[in-house]
């Protein structure tokens, strides 16, 4: 039966969550859950001013501090770093907290380094070709820390999609000392050795992908004593699992990466690459995989889907279905911690859209909950909802 694993709720309680709009505003979200598969979304509170475009949000729970990325391509963007009050409030709040100018044209942002992963941030630059670091907290007066820019002979087997390279995330791998650049330009990813200290970085290697996959986003994922690497491939539409090796402790090798598969994130048998349709988004709940399919309307107009694939004991993936994500061009979706239910940001039809997930079939199943946040995007565009996070 769908939402095993769900306790049932014997009275109305609240959950909250985290959003941004290309048109500027970020959102705090309250979702009321009156019985496990039926609830209501409502804005809590909203702030405009993160830049032009904001695409990108990430959430320090410990520290309850909010990035915000822009994603303008004016030739100037801002990060901006806001506090959220307190758990336990009946209402989420978000404080400005700091705000510092950079070059624009960021689609993602993580922190790392430090005697905690948290004394630094990178950003990920798509069309200048550029990752660019900065030390914490963010003020007016931070500036850039390091920057770091990249080229290719020549363009991929997609070059209206890979006309260069095009960075596209960066994060750490599970012990913190590698950072991770999928190049969805370049077909590969970038792998760098981190100084904690100083948070520089320096290249030491890279992974290849299949030729036109165009890897976008990534999960490492615990396989006995040893760890996978799963790229989500938003060219090809398409997961690669690869195999992770870690240097000897007090070795100054680098992290390896190597493809031992590739995955339609529509099944066996369909083949890569179709270009009216482009992954967005990776995520891991329990031992199952989610990816989000945009402008495939598998489930009618404006309504495209999710995969899911079971992960089995040896990393291999399984493919089990297509869910609807009730959104069109789902950008983001995350699960929350108890692995209940699914939020997905809608970019075009400009929702958050709340699904019940089954913790022991990996099932997606009903819309528990659905919200517009207005305007609504363009066919294709950088507009409507770009993020969506759980706050818990």
């Amino acid at each position: 039966m769908l939402l095993t694993g769900l306790s049932l709720l014997s009275e109305t309680f609240a959950v909250k969550l985290l959003a941004s709009h290309f048109s500027g505003q970020v959102y705090t979200l309250d979702l009321t859950l009156t019985n496990p598969t039926t609830g209501a979304l409502k804005i809590s509170s909203q702030q405009k001013g993160c830049g032009v475009t904001p695409t990108w949000l990430y959430l320090d729970e410990e520290s309850r501090t909010v990035y915000c990325f822009d994603e303008s391509w004016a030739g100037s963007g801002v990060i901006q770093q806001y506090s959220l009050n307190a758990k336990d409030a009946s209402t989420t709040q978000l404080k400005l907290t700091g705000s510092a100018s950079t070059a624009g044209n960021s689609v993602y942002g993580s922190l790392y380094g430090g005697p905690n992963g948290k004394s630094f941030v990178i950003t990920a630059e798509y069309t200048p070709s550029t990752l660019t670091t900065y030390k914490l907290p963010i003020t007016s007066s931070t500036k850039q820390l390091q920057k770091l820019s990249f080229t290719m002979a020549k363009p991929g087997p997609r070059p209206d999609r890979q006309d260069k390279p095009h960075p596209h995330a960066g994060f750490t791998d599970p012990t913190g000392k590698f950072m991770i650049v999928p190049d969805l330009g370049a077909d590969l990813t970038r792998i760098f050795k981190i100084n904690a200290d100083t948070g520089m970085l320096t290249a030491c290697g890279t992974a290849a992908s299949l030729a036109g996959d165009g890897p976008r986003h990534g999960v490492f994922y615990k396989i006995g004593d040893g760890y996978k690497y799963y790229s989500l491939n938003e060219v090809s539409s398409s997961v690669g699992v690869y195999d992770v090796k870690f240097p000897a402790s007090g070795s100054s090798d680098c992290l390896s990466l190597s493809l031992t598969n590739t995955h339609s994130t529509y099944g066996p048998g369909v083949a890569l690459g179709n270009k009216d349709v482009k992954s967005a988004e990776i995520r891991i709940a329990g031992n199952f995989l989610y990816a989000s399919n945009r402008n495939d309307k598998k489930f009618g107009s404006e309504q495209d889907s999710i995969a899911t694939f079971k992960i089995e004991s040896s990393g291999a993936l399984t493919f089990i279905e297509l869910a609807n994500s009730y959104t069109y061009y789902p950008r983001s979706f995350t699960i929350n911690k108890n692995g209940t239910y699914m939020a997905v940001g809608g970019q075009t039809t400009a929702n958050v859209a709340i699904i019940a997930r089954d913790t022991e079939t990996g099932k997606l199943g009903k819309l528990v909950a659905n919200l517009a946040l207005p305007p609504r995007g363009t066919y294709g565009g950088e507009d409507g909802l770009s993020s969506v996070i759980w706050d818990e």
